[in-house]
């Protein structure tokens, strides 16, 4: 019902490791919503930049609500999806215009910690051939005469590397469309769980892969807890999170909910109410977290959407569908899909609220819902992406409503195919400044920071000078200080870091608008 309207234009997606302390302990019963905090992005990372430094090593497991790394720290997935092996191209999209490094460590200077990578049963084929990569000017060499999962080996690696964790998502039984079941006549469950195993062997001792998301929003006629083996998620759930662990104990088992529970409908994907009186069961304790999906108008109208309470109804909504089970102790909840255009205003509200729901990480820490945003990609036609049409520029706005929620990254695994620097060499770095509106009373700028040295570098700080009276309002990715009219922009904690021939942005609103572009100067550490 709702993701037949996901159509794909082209046709043929950080864990704040702190541990805990006292406020955040005292939280762990006081839900009480809290505002998005957009104009001051760096907030979100920053309490516990000292202290959060290797949190997140190793394989991770649940306790109650909470993800636990090997150390047992706390942890929070604040990720984003990017999608394509799922489809008639076999690989990730985005790579006929881009070398996947690059992608992957814009991620990271976005704040971006954990990728959800969909993929299809057609990528286990021995006929199926990933195709629409671009090979020009040495991007993606590492790629050629791979298959699709050889190349996943290399994005999970590289992903690694760079301190970003993969949680692998069975999205489609084949390239050809979602399936309400998982399993069709052409793809038996039998295959579905023999891929599972697949994925879980081919990663076992590698834990950038922190888990797998079992099948893609099981919707109508798929049922929680009705016993009917046929058609009870549930069931089938257990039956493969127990196949998985299997080969691969340490892995995170992700499910999601369904679509109507007890003749309450929602979201394909969405609907956990079952979780309460019919908890997934899995031989190895502490590995099961739930995942809800969530969208606004741009993909279909719902009920809430034209309560006269709106957006205020919403917590309430979310609480009954699968927010009760974090609240109630119960499990780890995941929100694993979340996106919108934000072309209406209905859709501006409603995502400013779940981002508040999912609690800002400078008040609750990893106490907090986890999360990936769709998607990466712009090429997702009912919500676009967070990189704009040319696969490069951020869409600051809509990056920056997640800024309360983001996290920093994990420690690296050092096990990558190149990239993220390294010792000696020279730590330099220059930075590009573009309008991207201006409406004469205001404007919002991006500014891009690229390593140019040969060295990786741990901080940048860009500075400018307006030739006019404009005036900084907001700031996202960066915090900054403002005296006359220069101004001194210095990275956030999740962005700090950049390799070489990596970049890191940031974006900000001013008043007024209609000012020249300043000169801008960079400076690395």
């Amino acid at each position: 019902m709702f993701r037949s309207l996901r159509r794909m234009l082209c046709g043929v997606a950080a864990a704040l490791l702190i541990p805990l302390g006292a406020g955040a302990q005292t939280a762990l019963a006081a839900d009480t919503a809290h505002g998005v905090g957009v104009a001051h992005a760096a907030d979100a990372a920053r309490v516990a930049d000292a202290v959060a430094a290797e949190a997140g090593a190793g394989y991770w497991h649940t306790s109650g609500r909470q993800i636990l790394d090997a150390a047992g720290q706390p942890v929070r997935i604040a990720g984003i999806n990017w999608f394509g092996f799922e489809t008639g191209n076999y690989v990730v999209h985005g790579l006929w215009s881009r070398d996947y490094k690059s992608m992957i460590d814009q991620m990271r200077s976005l704040g971006y910690n954990t990728i959800r990578i969909p993929y299809s049963d057609d990528i286990f084929k021995s006929t199926t051939a990933p195709n629409s990569i671009d090979f020009s000017s040495g991007k993606n060499a590492d790629l050629q005469g791979l298959n699709s999962l050889q190349i996943l080996d290399r994005i999970v690696s590289y992903a690694g590397q760079d301190g970003l964790r993969v949680i692998l998502d069975r999205h489609r039984p084949d390239a050809g469309g979602q399936s309400a079941l998982w399993y069709t006549a052409a793809v038996p469950e039998s295959t579905w769980i023999t891929n599972l195993k697949a994925l879980a062997t081919r990663y076992k001792g590698q834990d950038a892969v922190v888990g797998i998301d079992l099948h893609n929003e099981p919707h109508d006629p798929a049922c929680w807890g009705c016993g009917d083996t046929a058609t009870d998620w549930r069931l089938a759930a257990q039956r493969a999170g127990n196949a998985v662990l299997s080969v691969n104990p340490d892995l995170l088992i992700f499910v999601e909910g369904v679509q109507s529970f007890n003749g309450v409908s929602g979201w394909w994907g969405g609907n956990l109410m079952g979780v309460g009186q019919y908890p997934v069961q899995l031989s190895v304790a502490n590995r099961v977290v739930y995942s809800a999906h969530d969208y606004a108008t741009s993909v279909a109208q719902q009920s809430w959407f034209s309560d006269p309470a709106f957006p205020a109804n919403m917590p309430g909504i979310w609480d009954k569908y699968w927010g009760y089970i974090f609240k109630q102790n119960i499990a780890p909840v995941w929100v694993g899909e979340f996106g919108t255009t934000l072309q209406s205003t209905v859709d501006q509200k409603w995502l400013a609220a779940l981002v508040s729901y999912l609690r800002p990480t400078s008040t609750y820490g990893a106490d907090s819902f986890h999360w990936t945003f769709w998607s990466w990609n712009p090429n997702s036609g009912d919500t676009g992406g967070i990189l704009k049409d040319d696969w490069q520029t951020v869409d600051t706005v809509k990056d920056g409503y997640l800024a309360s929620v983001k996290a920093p990254g994990f420690p690296g695994t050092g096990s990558g195919s190149g990239g993220g620097g390294g010792g000696g060499g020279t730590a330099t770095c220059a930075a590009v400044y573009t309008v991207s509106s201006d409406w004469g009373g205001g404007f919002n700028a991006e500014v891009k920071v690229s390593n140019t040295g040969t060295a990786a570098i741990g901080s940048w700080k860009v500075t400018w000078t307006w030739s006019g009276a404009q005036q900084i309002t907001s700031m996202w990715n960066a915090s900054y200080t403002q005296s006359g009219t220069t101004v001194a922009a210095v990275n956030a904690s999740h962005n700090g870091a950049v390799p070489a021939g990596g970049s890191a942005s940031f974006g900000f609103g001013g008043t007024p608008g209609g000012g020249a572009v300043p000169s801008v100067s960079c400076a690395a550490a």
